[in-house]
């Protein structure tokens, strides 16, 4: 089978102007990077919701540059196509543009990021993304119900309900591509709100719980089924990993309890004459 080519931003703009989908998945290890590319993705985020999903924190926000660059560089070793996007977590920008620049250099850098993900629309954060975009980094917004900030909002809900919320939205996705971001993701966010702004922008408009888009992005964990407890509305699972893996685990506790595990078939054999020689050294040391 022959490999496709890289996905570049050029072939993202290629695809947003045919009308083509987008799909984008998260990863966060080499082996959930390693299937999404073998689906044949053309984005995979290594999203900072990794702290909640994989690393156990209450929210995103714990979650550090390091543990960033971490994940980042696993998903990298299994990525050959698709285009890597990195989160920028909760405090790796809130300082300053020179604070957001170089916590950007180092997930291009030691991480090999293709792009970061930066999250908001307020003047702070566009500031952020021009300086960013300066530096010769691209970068992917992030709008809607933002999750590093979600106290802010009202807690993980729906943005965009009301003629306020949904104006903010809409001025936030129009300052966002004029700050220079190569694609928007949307969050939590009425379709027909979504619609009327996609109609507005030039860039790609990737959905989260947000109708139809140029593109959709689902969390890893969610879509195969692996999260423990409730998830958002706008999640479709498409298979049943957790309890695969769950019943999997039992069965083999099961056998190991029973004698059952391992059998002959799961062990290694040997020479009779190396067996001899075993016993005979156990023996002269009173074994």
């Amino acid at each position: 089978m022959t490999e496709r080519p890289p996905v570049t931003l050029a072939r993202i703009a290629e695809m947003h102007a045919a009308g083509e989908q987008i799909v984008m998945v998260t990863a966060y290890d080499h082996p959930s990077a390693r299937a999404a590319e073998r689906a044949g993705v053309d984005m995979i985020l290594v999203g900072d919701s990794a702290a909640q999903v994989v690393l156990g924190y209450d929210g995103t926000a714990p979650v550090s540059l390091d543990e960033m660059l971490m994940l980042a560089r696993a998903v990298r070793r299994a990525v050959r196509t698709a285009f890597v996007v990195v989160d920028l977590p909760f405090g790796a920008t809130e300082l300053s543009d020179e604070q957001a620049v170089a916590s950007s250099l180092r997930l291009v850098k030691e991480a090999g990021a293709d792009a970061v993900k930066l999250e908001g629309g307020q003047p702070a954060r566009l500031s952020r993304i021009r300086a960013i975009v300066a530096a010769g980094i691209p970068v992917v917004g992030h709008i809607g119900l933002t999750p590093q900030t979600a106290t802010a909002l009202g807690g993980l809900r729906a943005q965009g309900r009301t003629v306020d919320t949904a104006l903010r939205v809409s001025q936030e996705a129009l300052d966002v591509e004029a700050a220079g971001a190569i694609a928007l993701v949307v969050e939590a966010v009425p379709a027909a709100v979504v619609a009327e702004i996609r109609g507005a922008l030039g860039i790609p408009l990737i959905g989260i719980g947000a109708g139809a888009a140029d593109g959709q992005v689902l969390v890893h964990h969610d879509l195969l089924g692996i999260t423990a407890g409730r998830t958002a509305r706008f999640v479709k699972q498409y298979a049943a990993l957790g309890d695969a893996m769950a019943e999997g685990i039992a069965t083999y506790a099961t056998e190991v309890r029973a004698g059952e595990f391992p059998s002959a078939e799961h062990t290694y054999p040997v020479a009779d004459d190396v067996l001899d020689q075993v016993r005979a050294h156990l023996a002269a040391r009173g074994h």
